[in-house]
């Protein structure tokens, strides 16, 4: 299978690594694992909100990518 050539004016696309935390902003974790990126500590806890009342067995934390702390939400 050959890879597809980029022209020199194109940039380069930065893909996310699942297995790694973002540097900057807040992070869904659920069992583990990072989910979702959030720039506002609010946003991201909406979110994990949400999906905890939708799956109650869920273990859901956030994640400060600055601070490296990680908040559990109930």
């Amino acid at each position: 299978m050959k890879k597809p050539v980029r022209s020199i004016d194109e940039p380069e696309q930065k893909v996310p690594r699942a297995d790694r935390p973002p540097s900057e902003g807040f992070v869904v974790v659920v069992d583990g694992h990072f989910k979702s990126e959030f720039e506002a500590a609010e946003a991201a806890e909406a979110s994990g909100r949400k999906l905890k009342s939708t799956y109650p067995m869920l273990k859901i934390e956030i994640c400060d990518a600055v601070t490296k702390v990680r908040t559990l939400l109930d």
